[in-house]
Parts: C-alpha cells; structure tokens; sequence
C-alpha cells in the first residue's frame, strides 16, 4: 500500500541543551554538565520524528540567512525530507535555549526569529504544496494566521488536519472547524474547553466540548498515564510505558510524528496511538530532542 504523503508546517530552531542537577531559581547561577546543541523546533522535530519512522514527509519552515538556517537545511536534507518548500527571512533563525534537570524535567527559552515572520501570504504560495499533502500537521510555535490558513486550504482539499496545540495559545474559534484531529495535554484540553480536567472521566466530558465545535477526533495526551483516545462518540486508552527517563524534551513533537506516520500507513487511530507511545518512551531515553527521535528499526515490529 502506497504512504499517504504528510507535510508538516512549523518552527526550525537550533537547541542549546544544558544538563544540572537541579533547574536554576530566578536569580541563580548553576554549573551544569553536558551541553549538546542540535536542531530543534516543534516543527522540524514532528518532521523529524516523522521521516525517521518511515513517513513520506515534506517540511515547510522560515529561516534566516545565517549559520543557523544553514546548518539546520543541511540537517533536514541529510535526514530525507522534501525541503522544497522552505522559506527565507531576513530575521535570524530562531534559537532555544534549554536547561534538563536530574529528574529530567525541563526549562525552555525560545528566541523565535524567523519563526515568527511566516505570514499569511507565505502560506498562500505555500498552497500547491498544501493541497497535495494527505495530512498535514501543525503546532503553535508560529504565527496563529498563519497555522488558521494552512488548515483552511488543507480542510478544503480533503486532508486530514493534525494540530498538536502547544505551546499552549489562543486560537480563533473557526480553527476548530478546519481541524481533523487535535492533541491536547490536560491543561490544554481544560483552556480550549472551558472545563475543569482531573482525571480521566474529566477529560472524556472535556472533550464534547472541543468536539461541539467541529473536531471528531481527539487524543488527549495525559503524561505518565497515557493517552486518552476520542474517536467520534468513541473512547480507548492508552498506557504510557514504563521507562527511565533522562530527557523528556523532544518527546510529544516524536509522539506527534510518530501518530501521522501510522495514520498514513493506515492504522487506527488507536493503533496510531499505541506506536506513537511506543516511540515516545524511546525518545525519553536519551538527550536532547532530534537527537533522540528514533528510527523505526528501534521500534519492535509493528
């Protein structure tokens, strides 16, 4: 069976990763370990974590003229992916800069640059691209016009629309009508829905809320407990496998790519969630974001 062709619009930073023993206090100076700088950005690591698995991806990015935007186009060609469609800016290419504690929990600066410039008219020249993709895949590390027009092309030529609403911002209410399938975590769910999310039960009811407003599906991510799959009317979970942790950076945005790729192939939306589980609780297993996406020869046979 022929892959469905994704295409993945978002951010492209170059992550600075610092590893301490504890996150810093406001004010504070903490002599950290390991430093390790790679690519990252939402968007270029959903890209990532999508090819590497095996997906038809193409990505679509802004970047500056610099030694940034250089480097991270050499990386995403060196990892597959159609960069065709890759954008320019004369602002710098975006940066984050991240702090991991022992616990493996995390402290994320970004510095959004070029990331910040996609307009509404990139977008549009964008749309050849965008309405050949049978999934597209979206987050909110760029501007929200922006992400509201690449749903409204894709919706109207028959994608299916992924939006993995993080970091967490406020969207316009015709967003919703565009989007096949949303991802929230549980703050997340609990802003979009105006509904308070405790616990599993909670969320269910939470979602009919996001579902009222033209969603049909929905996979709220729920941490070390797992995954609460809506699919229509339908509920299923998820467990969340048992691992040690070293760095969760990098793990939702493979979650995320992990998911389209399983869709393209034709999996369930439940089956699609249980591999993308299963990739997430590799990429936890190592530093950094990309630099810990997994291929799918790490993954058992499916």
């Amino acid at each position: 069976m022929e892959k469905k062709k994704i295409l993945v619009i978002g951010s492209s930073n170059t992550d600075m990763t610092v590893k301490t023993k504890a996150l810093p206090l406001p004010g504070e100076t903490v002599l950290g370990g390991e430093f390790v700088m790679g690519p990252g950005g939402k968007g270029a690591n959903q890209a990532v974590a999508a090819r590497r698995l095996g997906g038809d991806v193409s990505f679509i990015c802004k970047v500056g003229r610099d030694v940034f935007g250089d480097n991270a186009r050499r990386q995403y060609e060196g990892e597959g992916l159609d960069i065709s469609g890759v954008l320019f800016s004369d602002k710098p290419s975006g940066v984050a800069l991240i702090t991991v504690d022992d616990a493996a929990e995390n402290c994320i600066v970004v510095a959004s640059g070029a990331n910040g410039d996609i307009t509404v008219e990139d977008i549009e020249k964008s749309r050849p691209a965008i309405e050949a993709a049978d999934i597209l895949l979206l987050q909110l590390e760029i501007p929200i016009p922006a992400v509201l027009k690449a749903a409204q092309i894709a919706h109207a030529a028959g994608a299916y629309v992924v939006l993995n609403p993080a970091p967490m911002a406020a969207l316009p209410e015709q967003v919703w009508e565009n989007i096949s399938l949303v991802t929230p975590n549980e703050t997340e769910l609990s802003i979009f829905s105006g509904r308070q999310v405790g616990d599993e039960a909670g969320a269910s009811e939470a979602v009919k809320a996001l579902q009222a407003k033209g969603v049909k599906d929905v996979i709220v991510t729920m941490g070390s407990k797992g995954s609460l799959i809506c699919e229509g009317e339908g509920r299923d979970f998820v467990q969340a496998r048992r691992v040690k942790a070293i760095d969760t950076t990098g793990a939702g945005d493979t979650y995320s790519g992990a998911l389209c790729v399983a869709l393209s192939e034709g999996k369930s939306l439940k089956e699609a969630a249980e591999f993308a589980t299963a990739a997430s609780a590799l990429s936890v297993q190592k530093m950094g974001a990309q630099n810990s996406m997994p291929y799918r020869s790490e993954l058992q046979p499916d």
